[in-house]
């Protein structure tokens, strides 16, 4: 158990780090007169963190660091970036690193170890993650077997979410297969006469990547996951029939005019719809019964209001709920997501410090009780979330027994994960023959 533990747990910080008692020791020794008080104390020292985690998501990100701050006296200051992953490699290649930075994909954080600047984890946030989180999270913070990054949160893909009184309404039930899933989907249209699918990949500069997400749910439910990690890895190439198979699958709903794009357009405006939109059509106004995205989703809802002016009750018998996208029959329990990882640039003791409060089940719990947010820590308490649904959520992403992969796309080197994939999606909704977006995407790999 690590020696970092809140008041809120215990009554007090003991700070018992590796690095704060070398700082300690330093003190006594030299005077300690190097920013540190003189006592090794960590007391209006200040930690700069960037991510491109923003708006309210950000601001409960930040305020999860309260405690801590109260606790240490260390100033955590955080500075979410729509931008950060196309910038974080140059600024820190510059020298303008941040102490801390939230990397959401495990190839981004190849790339940030390639610039030498990356600290590698120390002992203490080893151990964490040695402790509470399955053995492969540590994997997706390596980089050639070396431990540089504890994993922060966590969210599950491949969610769809529904009208639980429209459900009742139609008289139809949540599937358990995917092709009860495409059974559901005709039906609805047919009693409803309008498409029941809405959609959007519509992200900036990411635009493209809620697309990824649909196929890589498919790859993994109908291929399995040894095929999903030969892909993920590059050895699988995009060209496979089994990826083939996939993207036809995922056209059964998103490229029929019949299913989508519903209270947005035909099926181009996929493309020109911004990727939150449809979660807000489908509980504002009802014009969407099915729309496809992660858990984090749920964070929008604190923006969102019903007809009555509330926000949305996230139940089984609420204004709205989710279901995992189902598998093929007899496939075991698979499920895709991602999450981000604590990079961290400074030794400094304070840096440190933070880092190693950020892989415990108490900044866990601190940020999941904040709202639309859960972990894979499993110290956590999923009952400390917002809704049901995340208490489900953080349940399954926790279950040893869970087959869980990481996000392919983030896995794949960003020419690829973050590139050819990305603007494939988007030519193959604008029409583009999936054969060809196959090999295009596949040519990222030649970048």
């Amino acid at each position: 158990m690590t020696a970092l533990r809140s008041r809120r747990r215990h009554g007090y910080i003991a700070l018992g780090l590796a690095t704060v008692a070398a700082l300690t020791l330093a003190g006594c020794a030299e005077g300690g007169d190097e920013g540190d008080g003189g006592d090794g104390s960590l007391e209006g020292e200040t930690v700069e963190i960037s991510g491109g985690i923003t708006g309210t998501e950000a601001d409960s990100l930040q305020k999860s660091f309260d405690q801590f701050t109260a606790d240490t006296g260390v100033e955590v200051v955080y500075t979410g970036d729509k931008g950060f992953e196309g910038n974080i490699v140059t600024k820190v290649a510059g020298g303008s690193a941040p102490d801390i930075a939230i990397v959401p994909q495990p190839g981004l954080l190849a790339s940030l170890v390639g610039t030498g600047e990356v600290q590698e984890g120390t002992k203490e946030v080893s151990d964490n993650v040695d402790e509470y989180w399955a053995a492969a999270w540590k994997d997706y913070g390596s980089v050639d077997g070396t431990f540089y990054a504890a994993p922060m949160l966590a969210n599950l893909k491949g969610y769809i979410y529904y009208s639980p009184a429209s459900f009742k309404e139609w008289g139809v039930e949540v599937p358990t297969t995917w092709d009860e899933l495409l059974e559901l989907t005709k039906t609805i249209q047919e009693k409803t006469g309008q498409p029941p699918w809405c959609a959007g990949f519509s992200s900036e500069a990411a635009s493209g990547w809620p697309g990824t997400d649909w196929v890589e749910d498919l790859v993994l439910r109908q291929a399995g996951a040894d095929v999903y990690d030969s892909w993920a890895a590059g050895d699988t190439p995009f060209t496979d029939p089994d990826i083939e198979a996939a993207f036809d699958e995922v056209a059964k709903v998103l490229l029929d005019p019949k299913y989508v794009n519903a209270g947005f357009g035909d099926v181009k405006s996929i493309n020109s719809t911004a990727f939150g939109d449809p979660i807000a059509s489908a509980v504002a106004n009802g014009t969407c019964a099915l729309t496809h995205q992660g858990s984090f989703l749920t964070a929008n809802f604190l923006a969102v209001q019903t007809a009555e002016g509330a926000t949305p009750d996230v139940a089984e018998d609420g204004d709205v709920y989710a279901f995992l996208m189902p598998g093929f029959e007899g496939e075991p329990f698979s499920v895709e997501g991602g999450g981000e990882f604590v990079t961290v640039f400074s030794d400094d003791a304070a840096t440190q410090a933070v880092a190693e409060y950020m892989s415990t089940p108490e900044f866990a719990d601190a940020r999941v009780s904040l709202g639309g947010a859960l972990s894979a820590n499993t110290g956590a308490d999923p009952s400390l979330a917002s809704s049901k649904f995340l208490t489900d959520a953080m349940t399954v992403v926790q279950d040893p027994e869970t087959v869980f992969r990481f996000d392919a796309s983030d896995l794949m080197p960003a020419t690829v994960g973050s590139g050819s994939f990305w603007r494939g999606m988007v030519d193959w909704v604008d029409g583009k023959p999936t054969p060809q977006v196959l090999e295009d995407i596949q040519a990222g790999y030649e970048d």
